[in-house]
């Protein structure tokens, strides 16, 4: 699915113009990136979770040459989908989970 078919998606069971549409996806969009590029944390309740973790820089080796590479610090985005959207993705019924959004267990360092 791309973002044309998201707003594709909104404009037929919203109602919106296209061009509202569009705009509503693009605003949602610009919003997860400006969150998430601060270092905040995203969560999607019934969906998941994306979090902006660190990495430290590292030692790795080039495959090609075994060479030893420093690999610098840097942040990544992980997700982790609920345990509603695991129990839909699997076709398990879903309604008795509780939704683990809230699940602060999580280690945004790791």
């Amino acid at each position: 699915m791309t973002k044309a078919d998201i707003v594709e998606n909104v404009y037929q069971k919203i109602g919106f113009s296209k061009k509202e549409a569009s705009e509503l996806v693009e605003l949602v969009f610009d919003t997860l990136k400006t969150v998430l590029q601060d270092g905040e944390k995203v969560k999607i309740s019934g969906f998941g979770n994306f979090v902006v973790r660190g990495k430290n820089e590292r030692i790795g080796r080039n495959p090609q040459t075994g060479e030893q590479i420093k690999i610098s610090a840097r942040r990544v985005l992980t997700f982790r989908p609920s345990q509603v959207l695991k129990a839909m993705l699997n076709g398990e019924e879903y309604a008795h989970l509780k939704d683990e959004d809230d699940d602060d267990d999580y280690d945004d360092n790791e």
